[in-house]
């Protein structure tokens, strides 16, 4: 820890962290999310709210009048967001000057990759990589495709009327990272229960942030206990690798990362995908019977269209810079909007707030980030997403929805968008 220590002292402004310190900021007490920042996490049904395309169209950066001693910006353009967050020397991740020593979450609680800078992040991140390029993930296809089918059986015992979200949507993420980690049965009883809490912002930074420290203790625990008898997983074969170069806590946040990344985003997908694809025959055939090229091209569309994670993990300015027009003091914020980022006409071209299944974008989506925090695990997600929903489709090819769309409950506040429950009649 001294080493991370020593990295963020020289990363975050020094000015920025007195002044913080000063005031006493800690983003871990707050019981509430302020008003000015809820419109990046609010939807209408599936989309994101209009007041978001509005900004977009009007500020490349938008100031939020937040009640903290710090300035913060949303950037909801496509080239903007993408300029923000391929700048790795112009910004810092890290966020651990911002938490107190005590209450529902400390400094030494929140790291993992997307809020570690280079170097450190560099070492962690060249650790877990070679574990997700398309060759290594090649091997769990099979298992998937198991976990898939259970999943359908499963589905099919609830119906013929189910909770998709539940019984299908859910169990397939949430068990291929428990089996990629190589995680006991007791520690995946407890993940499955703190997995949402943490995404959530509605009772702001305690609760969520109270959810993130419990969950890397479990994980710190699982990390210690392989340890001493490395399993077959993730987590052990970097024990086996590493052995002492890496230290419990890095791990933990390593494994922190995989879990939470792709877990909640996958489900998200996989239940919000059976919503549009349910929305019109033509959309669902061209999942269930069409080729490998169709089925990539409307997997890409989904991604861009709903963009699950909604804002990208903060950005600290380095230094005082102008950007896009506007003066950006060192430590000031800069918040990327994924999901609005997305429906940019610039890169997704005409019609972007539509969902296009043959839709051929000018340039790439940001659903997963872009640059060196871009989402380690995007080619698993794509993987699962490219399995279950022709699975799916094939297995039930009448499912519909159960409730007229407007009844359904989607998740409000959260940084990964999604629903919680999703009735459906199998036939």
């Amino acid at each position: 820890m001294r080493l991370l220590r020593g990295i963020r002292s020289k990363l975050v402004s020094s000015v920025a962290r007195r002044h913080v310190a000063k005031r006493g900021i800690d983003l871990a007490s707050f019981s509430f999310i302020p008003e000015p920042t809820k419109a990046p996490l609010q939807r209408v049904g599936l989309d994101p709210v209009p007041e978001m395309a509005r900004i977009r169209s009007e500020e490349p950066l938008h100031r939020l009048d937040l009640p903290f001693d710090f300035t913060a910006y949303l950037v909801t353009g496509y080239e903007e967001g993408r300029q923000v967050l391929t700048a790795r020397d112009t910004y810092s991740t890290d966020i651990r000057h911002l938490f107190s020593g005590d209450g529902p979450a400390t400094s030494d609680d929140i790291g993992g990759l997307g809020f570690t800078d280079p170097p450190v992040h560099t070492r962690l991140r060249k650790i877990i990589t070679p574990e997700f390029t398309m060759r290594r993930l090649a091997r769990l296809e099979p298992m998937i495709e198991q976990i898939v089918d259970r999943s359908l059986d499963d589905l099919e015992a609830a119906g013929p009327h189910a909770d998709l979200a539940k019984t299908f949507a859910f169990p397939i993420p949430f068990n291929t990272i428990c089996a990629l980690l190589g995680l006991d049965y007791e520690d995946t009883q407890a993940f499955s229960k703190l997995g949402s809490a943490r995404f959530d912002a509605t009772n702001g930074g305690a609760a969520a942030f109270g959810a993130v420290s419990e969950q890397r203790e479990f994980l710190f625990d699982a990390v210690a206990r392989q340890r001493k008898e490395p399993g077959p997983g993730l987590i052990g074969q970097i024990i086996r690798d590493e052995g002492d170069l890496i230290s419990d806590r890095d791990l933990a946040g390593l494994a922190d990362g995989v879990f939470t990344g792709g877990y909640e985003t996958t489900a998200g997908m996989i239940a919000l995908s059976t919503i549009m694809l349910s929305r019109d025959r033509a959309y669902a055939d061209l999942v269930r019977s069409g080729n490998r090229e169709t089925l990539d091209r409307v997997i890409e569309e989904l991604l861009r269209y709903f963009s699950v994670v909604q804002v990208a993990f903060p950005r600290f300015a380095k230094q005082d810079m102008e950007l896009f027009g506007t003066q950006v003091k060192a430590g000031d914020v800069l918040l990327v909007s994924l999901s609005t980022s997305n429906r940019d006409e610039s890169s997704a071209g005409a019609g972007a707030d539509a969902f296009d299944p043959l839709r051929i974008p000018t340039s790439g989506h940001l659903a997963f980030g872009h640059g060196i925090h871009r989402c380690i695990g995007a080619e698993l997600a794509r993987m699962e997403l490219r399995i279950a929903l022709p699975k799916l489709l094939r297995r039930f090819p009448d499912l519909h929805l159960s409730v007229p769309e407007s009844e359904l409950e989607f998740r409000q506040l959260s940084f990964v968008f999604g629903i919680e429950s999703l009735p459906v009649t199998l036939a």
